[in-house]
């Protein structure tokens, strides 16, 4: 198992790529902290039922208080971190020049400042440890290309790209690596809502002709956070499909 004995913190774990990442961590031997507004208990609930470790954490990412005290209770349970996954967004998607205040704040807060709060708090803990760490972040596709309507989701997400490369530089000296994994057009529950004239041109630009699924993200979180990545540190990993080629 590439993850036995770890200790690792997945936020938004309690629906889609996180909850997918949750259930493989712990398939590799990770002990879980699965961490949302909601969903966890139940994704937590499934990972006792196939005999892993697992806790449930209601948590604001944009709330210092709330993510300290979700390192916290996760080093109380399982006595460590190793393996923090910054997976938490949301979309609030509008042209320019009809995007509110409210709908650029609420994206930035969760999908940047919730991802600083985060890696400020586990880098802490694995700093003190002494023990090394793994930082992963989710960027997205959007953040290095941009997209139409996402002038909030794009400014968030290519800033997570920043952060981990300062991180990576930051933190190398203490064994702890930062990666932010660049996802594409992945079948969501959120994109299974989109309409299927938009999901039909999102699988005409892969060359693989379709989507992404959950679960091949996961797989790539779980080589990102195994030993087989120990070299891998500060870079942006698209998994798309191809679809910028």
């Amino acid at each position: 198992m590439k993850l036995k004995n770890k200790v690792a913190i997945i936020t938004g774990g309690g629906r889609g790529i996180g909850a997918e990442t949750c259930l493989r961590f712990a398939e590799e031997g990770a002990k879980v902290a699965v961490c949302d507004v909601a969903g966890a208990q139940a994704v937590a609930n499934k990972i006792k039922a196939l005999k892993g470790e697992a806790i449930a954490l209601t948590v604001d990412v944009t709330d210092r208080e709330s993510v300290y005290q979700m390192v916290a209770d996760t080093v109380s349970a399982f006595g460590k971190l190793d393996i923090i996954i910054n997976n938490a967004g949301i979309t609030n998607d509008a042209r320019l020049v009809k995007m509110s205040d409210e709908q650029f704040d609420e994206v930035i807060a969760i999908n940047l400042k919730g991802v600083y709060l985060c890696g400020q708090a586990a880098a802490k803990q694995m700093i003190e440890q002494g023990t090394g760490g793994v930082i992963l972040s989710a960027s997205s596709l959007v953040g290095i290309f941009g997209n139409f309507g996402q002038t909030n989701y794009a400014a968030s997400k290519w800033g997570v790209i920043g952060m981990t490369k300062t991180w990576a530089k930051e933190l190398g000296r203490s064994n702890i690596r930062a990666v932010a994994v660049c996802p594409g057009f992945i079948n969501t529950e959120m994109v299974a809502k989109m309409p299927d004239d938009v999901i039909e041109m999102m699988r005409g630009k892969s060359p693989l002709g379709r989507l992404g699924k959950p679960s091949e993200v996961a797989a790539l979180y779980t080589f990102l956070a195994s030993d087989d990545a120990g070299f891998i540190t500060g870079t942006a990993i698209s998994i798309d499909g191809g679809v910028v080629l």
